[in-house]
This record gives C-alpha cells, structure tokens and sequence, in this order.
C-alpha cells in the first residue's frame, strides 16, 4: 500500500509560481510513473502531468506546456510540480497518484493510488 501526501497548495496571483509536492510512504515510488491530476468545480478531472519512474520522461496536457514542470526525487520519495505563469484557469484541487505500470503519457497514465489533493487558487 502506498499512501501520498500533498503540500504546497494556496492563493497567488495570476503570474506567480507554486511548487507542490507530493511525499510517498508505506512502499517506495522508484519503480511506479508519478502524475499530476486536477478537478474545478463542476469539471472532470484531467491529467496535468506526469513522470516515468526513471525521470527521464515527462508529460503534460497541452493547457500548462513551458509553464509547469514536473520532476521526482526517488531517494527522498517525492515528487514535484513546478507551476509557474499561472493563470486563473489553473484554480483546482491537484492530485498527486502513481502509475504501478509505468504510464506516463496523458492518455496512458493511470492512477493506482493518490493523495488527498491540495487546492490551488489563482487569483486575477
């Protein structure tokens, strides 16, 4: 069993930066894709981004490329996102969850487990 905790939510300004984290405990993330997933109010929720188990590939939703950043750090059990320029339309309760198989495509990833959510607000 994994648990996934996030961190890092609040209120800015549009333009400013958040980063989120998200910390694993229970089992190691090293061998799972980690991912970013975001719900509004009245909305679905969409895939933002994710990362391979390796690091060495990313993905994201068309909505928040150059703009937002995805990274991990295996030995601390963390993954990030770095949210820079943000606007408005990114006000959402983020979700961090893993992919046991590795996915980290926006129309393969597939959360297995996940936090809790942070909420994210950008003002105008």
């Amino acid at each position: 069993q994994v648990q996934l905790v996030e961190s890092g939510g609040g209120l800015v300004q549009a333009g400013g930066s958040l980063m989120l984290s998200c910390a694993a405990s229970g089992r190691t993330l090293s061998w799972y894709a980690m991912g970013w997933l975001r719900q509004a109010p009245g909305k679905e929720r969409e895939f933002v981004a994710a990362i391979s188990w390796s690091g060495r590939n990313t993905g994201y939703v068309d909505s928040v490329k150059g703009r937002f950043t995805v990274s991990r750090d295996n030995a601390k059990n963390t993954v990030y996102l770095q949210m820079n320029s943000l606007k408005p339309e990114d006000t959402a309760v983020y979700y961090c969850a893993s992919d046991i198989n590795n996915n980290w495509g926006p129309m393969t990833f597939r959360g297995d487990y996940w936090g809790q959510g942070t909420q994210v607000t950008v003002s105008s």
